[in-house]
């Protein structure tokens, strides 16, 4: 961070403009309100901006009932809070943040119109989640002073602010807009104006994987959730989370990213979301979305394997990679462990004679009796291991597989034989994207790791999670991949290959 980036905040005495009386716009208006600054609300139709203070009181009255907000502190607030009738009202901002509808031309007219109302210093932010922030600052004569600030809904509650730089916004600008972010409390990461900025950028595989695992009939909606949850460590799973979001929104951001990406295949909408969102099934707010929410509605249960018996040993070939704790676990299980560490391999050797392998990419159908694993945030913590397998893959050898894991205390989920499974190809592409949103100086490591576990609630970075499995991992599932799912899809960035390059000892080319 340059040292602009440590210019002082915005100071509370001077005035916020919050634009848009939604729940977010309100939002906002409570964070800086708290914060210590006047704040003027505006809204262009009459009324909004004077119901939206009373429900912003009505919540700061809640805050004193629960202890968190002392009497007096909530009375200054409501002092503070100004409803505007005319955008003429908004000439003392200092800072001007706007939160309506999300149409390019509706956002230039207000900031065009505003540019003529406030001081020449006064910051102009946009909280926008899909717009470009260049776009919208390019009608204004002045875009320098222009920035996006991104809240995550709900804004007072989530710490997460992105500040988003367009590609004429001025250092000084973006550092006023982190700093006063810090002021207010929050977390603020900064990035280049990038389609979907960072959360939305690097976030689209966690959706769009299960989606594809779910169109090609590798698992039904509750058994891809619950392994993201129980194996991946996610708070939620990509189907019941996209149902709370609203699948038309989700669809609309994802269609956003796609399309201002000038339709790349990697950020490609699901057809299966759509067809969701074309029949109106959006999720929790129509009752039905992947799920039933309607009353009486059962929620499905994932699959689960029946209780089987675990073979009394095995043979580890070679080095497990990520799943290495695994050998300490069994031995603990009561299972006899013989290593072979000089075979070069990376698998379990089952008395069926069969082979158990961590997902790599590739399927159980090429080889002649093999179950693939899933990837864990933590083997010993998980409480649900994915196997896969195919129709030339032993019975005998799925039924141990099934059985070895089930002696770890974990609970079974068999799905199709797809190539990286649920939990291993979600997490390699989002290490894809992360690497290549930084080496194109998107955002740095540490912002990125920020942003994706404030945001999103992710349990690791993605820029952590890859060091943590190793600089070849991804690549190397994602390089297999590919070679099965031509298309773009699933190939590895230059940036991904580049950092699972390893340099050769001196005296030659590899």
């Amino acid at each position: 961070m340059t040292a602009t980036a440590y210019l002082p905040a915005l100071a509370p005495s001077r005035t916020v403009a919050v634009v848009g009386t939604g729940t977010m716009g309100q939002g906002i208006a409570q964070v800086a309100l708290v914060a210590g600054h006047p704040v003027r609300l505006y809204d262009a139709l009459p009324g909004r901006a004077e119901k939206a203070a009373e429900a912003i009181t009505a919540r700061l009255d809640r805050l004193v009932e629960k202890g968190r907000m002392e009497a007096p502190q909530r009375d200054a607030a409501r002092d503070r809070l100004l409803p505007a009738g005319d955008p003429a009202e908004l000439a003392d901002a200092a800072l001007v943040i706007e939160a309506i509808v999300e149409q390019l031309q509706v956002k230039q007219e207000f900031f065009t119109a505003v540019e003529e109302i406030v001081a020449e210093d006064c910051l102009l932010a946009t909280n926008t989640s899909s717009l470009s922030v260049t776009a919208v600052a390019g009608a204004l004569r002045h875009p320098g002073r222009f920035v996006g600030m991104h809240f995550f809904n709900p804004a007072p509650l989530l710490p997460l602010v992105e500040i988003v730089s367009g590609f004429a916004t001025d250092e000084a600008s973006s550092a006023l807009a982190w700093a006063t972010a810090k002021a207010w409390g929050k977390t603020p990461v900064r990035c280049t104006d990038t389609p979907g900025f960072i959360v939305n950028r690097i976030a689209r595989p966690f959706y769009a994987e299960a989606f594809a695992v779910h169109e090609e009939r590798g698992a039904d909606p509750a058994t891809i959730d619950a392994v993201l949850r129980e194996s991946g460590g996610f708070r939620m799973g990509p189907f019941e989370l996209t149902d709370l979001i609203g699948q038309d929104v989700n669809e609309a951001v994802t269609r956003s990213v796609w399309e201002s990406f000038f339709q790349d295949p990697k950020f490609r909408p699901s057809l299966s979301q759509q067809r969701l969102v074309e029949s109106g099934q959006l999720g929790r707010k129509s009752d039905r979305g992947w799920y039933a929410y309607g009353e009486g509605a059962a929620r499905p249960e994932p699959h689960t394997a029946p209780a089987t018996e675990a073979p009394p040993g095995i043979t580890v070939e070679g080095d497990l990679g990520p799943a290495a704790e695994l050998v300490a676990m069994f031995r603990e299980a009561g299972i006899a462990v013989r290593e072979d560490e000089e075979d070069g391999g990376c698998r379990i050797v089952l008395p069926s004679g069969g082979q158990l392998v961590l997902a790599d990419g590739q399927t159980s159908a090429e080889f002649r009796d093999v179950v693939y694993f899933d990837l864990a945030l933590d083997y010993r913590s998980a409480t649900r291991i994915a196997l896969s397998a195919s129709e030339v893959t032993g019975w005998e050898t799925l039924r141990q597989s099934i059985g070895l894991f089930q002696r770890l205390g974990k609970k079974v989920s068999v799905i199709g034989d797809v190539p990286g499974m649920i939990v291993a190809r979600t997490v390699a592409m989002m290490v894809d994207l992360a690497a290549d949103a930084l080496a194109k100086g998107v955002a740095s490591a540490q912002d990125i790791d920020t942003a994706m576990r404030l945001g999103v609630n992710y349990p690791l970075g993605p820029v952590e999670w890859g060091r943590k499995l190793g600089r070849a991992w991804a690549h190397e599932l994602l390089d297999e991949l590919h070679a099965r799912v031509p298309g773009g899809r699933y190939a590895p960035s230059l940036a991904l290959y580049r950092q699972s390059y390893v340099r050769p000892e001196k005296g030659g080319a590899a």
